[in-house]
């Protein structure tokens, strides 16, 4: 079956994938130094404690074996192993558990892992103690495990996050269900984080930002008794006029349903763009998202410091303040590991949110604006963590730690396509999680999110998760599920559930439209069949329980997954390589597509043969370098280069674009096997880093296959523009500096037009970056 045909079948016609804003999950960590490799834990003499132990071994303070021994502690992840603080074996993680037990938490207080501003920020929103400052960590988990909610809830703003993240380092997954079971941090005014709820953030996403794909999907949700969070749409565009867009749309829908004070909308950019937005139209932003790292240099890439964030926190002063997304082994693959393990990131992540917390109450004097975070916890990707049980395990950590810290703490269990975990294995995972009752899960049609391509939880997740555990949805929304008829006074569902014609019947209605029911559901019928015509599923109805996914969707779903997994492990092909006008072949340093999908970081640096080979292109150049080079990766879907009718008519367009705008481009193209966003910046830096101060400006457009998993094969261009001096820095040119053109094939953005939007791209960045140097 070609993919036509596959797409026919599965009832995909249009789709686009993937924005640079959430795109991270492509960015390893960078290498780390020599003396940091990793050690065997010998057994503790007695009841040595940590600094003994480094005492007796180095005679004294060493801080390297210091982060060897903590991420010891730490039950295995490979991004641990990465940066050489996992145990090497099971005893030794044993001896490094004993040390950290036998340790005080005003010892451990007094030697930071690492030390920034934000360590700082952190420690000064920590309230002191000095009753606890000498129980070790034992002694903190006898205490939890063993104390009522009140009295943990008396120590909890006194525990840092670094003691926070050795507490869960200790415990069993029996004993971090244990604690998150009795360990609550409702929202204020709502039932949202309380004991047996379990709320859902609908995630309507759309390839394309179209509102009725992100309108429809809300009235999914409500369909099936799911979404009382926050309706928080992931865009493809960051730009406020689009994002006001979609912001609109969804407060349209919370207004009509006058739901304003139960649920609040979000778009999930930059909290920049919300901010230029709630500038622009007062009071249609509703709470405000950002990412958040666990360091200062972390947080850069996100291009967020703690005076920004506090700034706004002074601004949030209405009901909904801010919705955080965290994930362990963000800040790792960023580059940004600083020799410590991603459990204390993580922890560190949760004591930034909890003082901008703080900054709000102190602005507002009352403690009654929504700040909740959503751990993101498997979408990096498997240089992070590969199975199931690790997977469970982040959960679980995660969850416990966001609790400790007093917040409302969410998942969104799941993991990415080049993951080992399928579809089946993400429904145990569910189960394994939801004990510990977390404040909510996301909400999808299917768990294959259209526009990010990941695997999560969808919405008859949601349905099986109430009946099996018994957990409810925010008493509020509840009663709106009622009001719209697609459950009964009981809890029960009713001929409606599963109907989303029916909650968009109501919503006309509820605007005072005077038409038909029969006339209404036409239209929705309409609206359907395009929705699923740009590869955005709808789902209606269900199996045979309410909590099974109508069979014909179910089917469609797995073929998307065994289209995703042929993708991800296809290779370029030589043959297709030649068949690209003026190919200039080049390789990174991994050996073969899986080193490439394991371990990314492989595929971010160029091989030594590659690296000569650039060095001979710019001897042709001469003193008369080129504005631009374009570069063509496979990227973890070669596919999406490969379909006819993809990659030869865009480069045809953007080759006479170039030419019409009057750039000068390069006469040969790279072309990059097992290459990674980061490796196209690697290549400018070859190409065009000068270190003489030259008042000139290149550019590169970096064309690269990417993430599978909607069956349209998408590719998208990443275009970035510096100085020959930035260039010349090593990692100067980054994602902060770099604009994407996303979702492009002939099923979905068409390729000449996406030529043309990047030609427009790159002229305005090259315009951009000569204005910053006439100014300064």
């Amino acid at each position: 079956m070609d993919r036509k045909d596959f797409l026919k079948q599965t009832g995909l016609i249009g789709a686009s994938v993937l924005l640079l804003n959430r795109c991270q999950m492509f960015s390893p960590t960078k290498t780390t130094t020599k003396e940091n490799q990793a050690v065997s834990i010998e057994k503790p003499n007695g009841k040595e404690d940590i600094f003994q132990y480094i005492q007796r071994k180095k005679g004294a303070f060493d801080r390297v074996l210091y982060k060897q021994i903590l991420g010891s502690a730490n039950e295995f992840k490979e991004g641990d192993q990465t940066i050489k603080v996992a145990a090497t074996s099971p005893s030794s993680r044993l001896h490094a558990r004993e040390l950290l037990g036998n340790t005080s938490l005003k010892n451990l207080n007094q030697h930071p892992v690492y030390e920034d501003d934000l360590f700082k920020f952190i420690q000064n929103s920590t309230l002191p103690d000095e009753t606890i400052q000498d129980w070790t960590i034992n002694d903190l988990k006898t205490f939890v495990l063993s104390k009522p909610e009140e009295e943990i809830n008396m120590i909890m703003p006194s525990l840092s996050s670094d003691i926070i993240a050795c507490l869960v380092k200790l415990m069993t997954n029996k004993e971090l269900i244990q604690i998150s079971q009795k360990v609550f941090n409702p929202l204020p005014d709502s039932k949202i984080g309380s004991k047996g709820y379990m709320g859902a953030r609908v995630q309507p996403n759309s390839p394309t930002d179209n509102i009725e794909d992100i309108s429809w999907q809300v009235f999914n949700a409500w369909s099936y008794a799911v979404g009382d969070v926050v309706l928080g749409t992931n865009p493809v565009s960051s730009n406020p006029t689009s994002v006001a867009k979609v912001e609109a749309a969804l407060l349209d829908i919370i207004q009509t349903f006058q739901l304003g004070t139960t649920i609040p909308n979000c778009v999930l950019s930059h909290v920049d763009v919300q901010a230029e937005v709630e500038n622009m139209h007062p009071g249609t932003t509703g709470i405000w998202f950002q990412s958040i790292a666990g360091t200062v240099k972390a947080n850069k890439t996100f291009d967020v410091t703690i005076d920004k964030m506090l700034q706004y926190a002074s601004e949030r002063n209405g009901q909904f303040g801010f919705y955080a997304e965290t994930g362990q082994g963000a800040d790792l693959t960023n580059g940004h590991s600083e020799g410590f393990d991603m459990v204390m990131h993580e922890s560190r992540k949760y004591g930034f949110l909890r003082g901008l917390k703080y900054k709000i109450n102190e602005i507002k004097k009352d403690n009654n604006s929504w700040v909740h975070v959503n751990d993101v916890a498997g979408f990096i990707g498997p240089e992070v963590f590969k199975s199931k049980e690790q997977l469970v395990r982040c959960c679980l950590e995660d969850t416990v730690m966001g609790k400790l810290h007093g917040l409302t703490i969410g998942l969104d269990i799941c993991s990415t396509l080049h993951m080992d975990i399928n579809l089946e294995d993400l429904d145990w995972c569910i189960e394994q999680v939801i004990p510990a009752n977390p404040a909510y899960l996301m909400a999808l049609p299917t768990k294959n999110d259209p526009m990010l391509s990941y695997l999560t939880t969808a919405f008859s997740n949601h349905v099986k998760i109430r009946d099996q555990f018994g957990y409810r949805v925010n008493d509020a929304m509840w009663d709106f599920f009622k009001h719209i008829e697609v459950i009964d006074e009981l809890g029960n569902p009713t001929k409606h559930f599963g109907d989303p014609i029916w909650v968009y019947y109501k919503y006309q209605k509820a605007k005072g439209d005077g038409r038909s029911y029969e006339i209404i559901t036409e239209e929705g019928q309409a609206c359907i069949d395009r929705i699923e015509k740009r590869g955005v599923s709808i789902a209606q109805g269900y199996g045979e329980n309410p909590w099974d996914l109508e069979p014909k969707l179910d089917t469609k779903v797995h073929q998307l997954y065994e289209d995703a997994k042929i993708s991800l492990w296809t290779e370029m092909s030589s043959e297709f390589i030649q068949t690209i006008p003026a190919a200039y072949p080049i390789i990174t340093q991994a050996q073969n597509r899986k080193d490439y999908v394991y371990h990314p970081a492989t595929g971010e640096r160029l091989s030594e043969s590659s690296i000569d080979k650039l060095k001979r292109l710019k001897n042709t150049w001469g003193s008369s370098a080129p504005d631009i080079q374009i570069i063509i990766s496979d990227g973890l879907n070669v596919r999406a280069l490969q379909d006819t009718g993809h990659l030869q008519p865009y480069l045809t367009e953007l080759i006479q674009g170039i030419t019409e705008y009057g750039f000068s481009l390069s006469e040969q193209h790279l072309v990059i096997t097992h290459g990674r966003v980061r490796a196209g910046y690697a290549c400018g830096e070859h190409l065009f880093g000068t270190s003489k101060h030259v008042n000139k400006y290149h550019g590169i457009i970096h064309i690269i296959g990417e993430r599978p998993g909607s069956g349209h094969h998408n590719f998208s261009a990443y275009v970035s523009v510096a100085s020959t001096d930035l260039w010349h820095k090593k990692g100067g040119v980054d994602h902060d500096i770099t604009r994407v053109i996303s979702g492009i094939s002939d099923t979905a953005l068409k390729p000449q037009e996406a030529a043309k939007e990047t030609m427009t791209l790159i002229d305005n960045l090259f315009k951009s970056q000569h204005s910053k140097q006439q100014v300064s």
